[in-house]
């Protein structure tokens, strides 16, 4: 069976409540062995190390998602900081800027951002990162901080040509969702995934968001999952035309050294 690493699942999601034991074994029945579970905030951060540690192969981050961005103090901080000595705790974030819907005002995005940047840098975790609409100064704020930073991802990238050339220039791993397979935005992406280098190559789901738009037939609630991974993994394998076998052991092993798992 291929083995596959998906680097971003919300299992704390309450689109999950009550199924959790479910959606973990028909990953590992779909051949996803590990998994990176998200944090977006203290709270759900919290959660999700309880659940990390309540399946094998699976691991999480600790932040301050930029729509919480309003939640960022002295004590939350202090909360990161304690989470990420953890050894479930493999990346600070999800952190970043989002323009797009600005649940919380631009400034204090900023402010949250710069103070996660620091505090990845001092601890030396990778950092998972989040953009929408917010180019610019997000781009200005990590080349500000990238040598200072071990490692970074650009979780679930869905931009344009220059943005992607923007993050390799600054050697970042790029994360590819089942945004791919979305006819309506994604085709984009079809091309562009094949100026990523190999090396630099991640797969994830997003689950419960982004249920690939090519899935047949599509699960009853509607709900992405883990065990979808495949399916993205095969999209990916047609576009840069290499086997899946190729792209699911690459991926996996980026993802095992990323995180420091290797």
């Amino acid at each position: 069976m291929t083995i596959l690493f998906d680097i971003g699942v919300n299992l704390t999601s309450s689109a999950f409540n009550d199924r959790r034991d479910e959606i973990v074994d028909r990953a590992r029945h779909a051949g996803v062995e590990q998994m990176i579970l998200i944090g977006s905030d203290i709270a759900d951060s919290t959660l999700a190390l309880k659940l990390s540690s309540q399946y094998d192969g699976c691991y999480t981050t600790a932040g301050i998602h930029p729509h919480q961005a309003t939640t960022l103090n002295n004590s939350s901080l202090q909360q990161i900081r304690e989470l990420a000595t953890l050894p479930q705790v493999k990346a600070i974030g999800e952190t970043g800027l989002d323009f797009n819907r600005n649940y919380s005002p631009q400034p204090q995005q900023l402010v949250c951002f710069e103070a996660q940047l620091k505090l990845a840098a001092e601890l030396q975790l990778p950092i998972y990162l989040h953009q929408r609409d917010a180019h610019q100064a997000f781009h200005e704020r990590l080349k500000e901080y990238r040598s200072s930073l071990c490692d970074a991802v650009i979780h679930c990238f869905t931009g344009d040509e220059q943005e992607l050339e923007d993050y390799l220039e600054l050697d970042l791993h790029i994360g590819i969702t089942g945004w791919i397979c979305d006819e309506r935005r994604g085709l984009h992406l079809q091309e562009l995934v094949k100026k990523i280098p190999q090396h630099r190559l991640l797969l994830e789901t997003d689950a419960p968001y982004l249920l690939p738009r090519t899935l047949k037939p599509k699960p009853k609630k509607g709900k992405n999952e883990p065990c979808y991974l495949p399916h993205i993994l095969a999209t990916v394998s047609r576009c840069i035309d290499k086997s899946e076998q190729e792209i699911a052991l690459a991926t996996t092993n980026n993802a095992r050294r990323f995180f420091r798992l290797d």
